[in-house]
């Protein structure tokens, strides 16, 4: 059956290895990220994709050398006051999820003025992970009462399908529990290239699977060749 609410996730990487392949500052390959973002965002609602959730910035990102971190705090910042007005313009709501605590004031109040400008938006809902852990989030669920844990984990969103360019084949700790069941497509392209066609040939191959979810497949085997192993 075909699904018309898709819950992509991407996981953005290559940044700065496109960067230094053209033998530029990776802040720069940061920036392009965020363009290919852009693209992404315009072409998510006319592949039947519902929520598009991108992981910008990992609770281990904070290892990184702190003018790159300095830098990409500044650019989610920029991209986010910048960006914001053309996704109120498109219907598109905004959320973060991570951490709040140890962002600068500066992203802080970015994530905040645009979280409330597109609030009451109905198209696509874009979510950033920013400063984010899923293997935190669990825990941060189980120290809580057990009602309230079981809860907040029904109230999280499935992952259908994630998307991880730059030729890395791991989760990153991202989103670990909702994609218990995502079909996973892996690209050698990083992130910065990563465009509309890419983005709707992923989205063809999730078509093509077949989840089971834990069943058989859709074509079982006939019944007579079935009563012959259970002899």
């Amino acid at each position: 059956m075909k699904q018309s609410n898709l819950h992509v996730a991407v996981i953005m990487d290559g940044n700065g290895r496109w960067a230094n392949r053209l033998s530029l500052p990776r802040l720069v390959g940061h920036r392009a990220g965020a363009e290919a973002l852009r693209g992404i965002v315009r072409a998510a609602p006319g592949l039947e994709i519902a929520t598009l959730t991108a992981y910008a910035f990992s609770a281990d990102n904070w290892k990184r050398p702190p003018e790159e971190v300095a830098g990409l705090m500044a650019l989610l910042a920029w991209y986010l006051d910048d960006e914001t007005p053309r996704l109120v313009e498109g219907g598109v709501r905004l959320s973060v999820i991570g951490r709040r605590d140890r962002l600068p004031h500066a992203l802080l109040d970015a994530v905040e003025r645009s979280e409330a400008a597109a609030r009451g938006c109905t198209g696509l809902h874009l979510r950033l992970a920013i400063d984010y852990s899923s293997r935190e989030a669990i825990l941060r669920a189980f120290e809580e009462h057990a009602s309230e844990s079981r809860q907040r984990f029904e109230e999280l969103l499935p992952v259908d399908l994630l998307i991880r360019t730059g030729g890395e084949q791991r989760l990153s700790d991202f989103m670990l529990w909702e994609c218990a069941y995502a079909e996973l497509f892996f690209t050698d392209r990083m992130w910065p290239e990563f465009d509309e066609h890419d983005l709707r040939e992923a989205v063809r191959d999730f078509r093509r699977r077949d989840r089971r979810f834990g069943g058989v497949p859709s074509i079982q085997a006939a019944p007579v060749a079935q009563e012959r192993w259970l002899r």
